[in-house]
């Protein structure tokens, strides 16, 4: 299945809050969720009576636009966490932010989780001292994630994090932004993952 290519601020508005999709924008007064709160589309007004499934979808739906993840590997996600020990849904948010373009987008080196996978992609990251272009690539505690040598003196790179050097970061992240590098202190819990995710209704959703 190709990538999405419209306008992201229309996932938002589906799904009823923001996911921070836009960068800075979504910080705005622009933000598309907040001047036209409802679903876009002839009948975005309408009432809408929602099932069981349809919660279920929607639940599924928003992680996947979250985190930017396609329908196919979202599934292989969720094959894994069923797989692991402990509860599938924690386990699910867990791989998905353990990602090297969500830990970048996380400590403030990209202003949304797409340029992250640009920049990732482009070969600006490293992991342990070892370049890495593969967005999808989970991390693990221990790892370090740096910017490469020939990218620190990149005026966007440098303007991005500046710009994002307020961001709060997760516990489980220790960045230092001088050295542009950020190190996993261990996997998060559910309760460290900021996510407006439920993922309950997702594991019910993949149960059927």
């Amino acid at each position: 299945m190709a990538r999405y290519t419209g306008a992201v601020c229309r996932l938002c508005r589906r799904e009823g809050q923001k996911l921070f999709l836009k960068g800075e924008r979504c910080y705005s007064e622009k933000c598309s969720v907040g001047i036209r709160a409802y679903a876009p589309g002839q009948h975005g007004q309408g009432r809408k009576k929602s099932s069981e499934y349809g919660l279920q979808l929607r639940a599924k739906q928003t992680a996947r636009r979250f985190y930017g993840v396609q329908e196919n590997q979202f599934h292989h996600y969720f094959e894994i966490a069923e797989r692991k020990q402990g509860i599938t849904g924690d386990n699910l948010l867990r791989i998905l932010e353990s990602r090297l373009d969500n830990v970048v987008y996380r400590v403030g080196f990209a202003s949304s989780r797409a340029e992250a996978r640009q920049l990732v992609g482009h070969g600006h990251f490293e992991v342990n001292g070892k370049r890495v272009d593969i967005a999808s690539y989970l991390l693990k505690a221990g790892d370090v994630v740096s910017v490469c040598d020939k990218s620190r003196g990149s005026e966007k790179i440098k303007a991005v994090a500046e710009a994002n050097s307020a961001r709060p970061v997760p516990q489980w992240i220790d960045v230092d932004r001088e050295a542009f590098s950020a190190k996993i202190i261990n996997l998060p819990n559910r309760d460290q993952i900021d996510a407006p995710v439920e993922e309950q209704l997702i594991v019910e959703f993949y149960s059927k």
